[in-house]
């Protein structure tokens, strides 16, 4: 499975980048620095560099005005679906100022709605949209995983192999019944028929790919 990471300006958490060969990795703006600091290339860098404080050169810069209707992180992801990438590992989206944390995670609504997957990889907090579908974990899933409805109604929810299970559920807006709930050392499952979910859990090696 072939991956588009793409690198903010937020909070690392101490994560470290694991490109392989077949991916794109993509700088949003201040990204960059974090790039370098980890001390690889990025294929592509964007944004309108107010972050960085500098716009970098090279023929692999996209440069846009500070002006403009995307966010960095959104032109970033415009990128990796023009590159034909479906699958999304985004770093440096979480910390820092809130409005941005809460753009990012609508990006994520934005991918699933186009039918990718994204994941918000932060320390120990991973975010990931689901839109009319599913998402898996193994058996070595730990800790606390928290499901919401952040839009319309989210339809036919159903939840198997954590401690507390719904079956074909309408999860609401207004109503947080999906925090914290915990994985009991079973292949979990989380699921939505109509509408989307976002879900939170601790690490992203407790998902099972496809």
């Amino acid at each position: 499975m072939k991956i588009c990471h793409i690198v903010g300006a937020g909070e690392m958490g101490g994560v470290s980048i694991k490109a392989k060969a077949g991916d794109c990795l993509i700088a949003a703006d201040a990204g960059y620095a974090e790039v370098k600091r980890q001390g690889l290339k990025a294929d592509l860098v964007v944004g309108d560099f107010d972050s960085l404080g500098k716009e970098p050169c090279g023929e692999n810069v996209v440069k846009h005005p500070v002006m403009k209707d995307d966010t960095d992180t959104m032109l970033a992801v415009k990128l990796g679906f023009e590159k034909g990438f479906t699958q999304f590992y985004m770093y440096g989206m979480l910390g820092g100022r809130l409005d941005h944390t809460i753009a990012n995670i609508q990006t994520l609504m934005y991918i699933a709605s186009r039918g990718g997957r994204g994941y918000i990889i932060g320390g120990d907090t991973v975010i990931c949209a689901v839109k009319d579908g599913e998402i898996r974990f193994s058996e070595d899933a730990r800790g606390l995983i928290s499901v919401f409805c952040m839009d319309k109604p989210a339809r036919g929810v159903s939840i198997s192999g954590l401690l507390y299970e719904l079956d074909n559920y309408t999860l609401m807006p207004d109503m947080p019944l999906g925090v914290s709930n915990e994985f009991t050392g079973s292949s979990a499952r989380v699921s939505v028929t109509d509408g989307s979910i976002v879900t939170l859990f601790p690490d992203i090696s407790y998902v099972k790919m496809p």
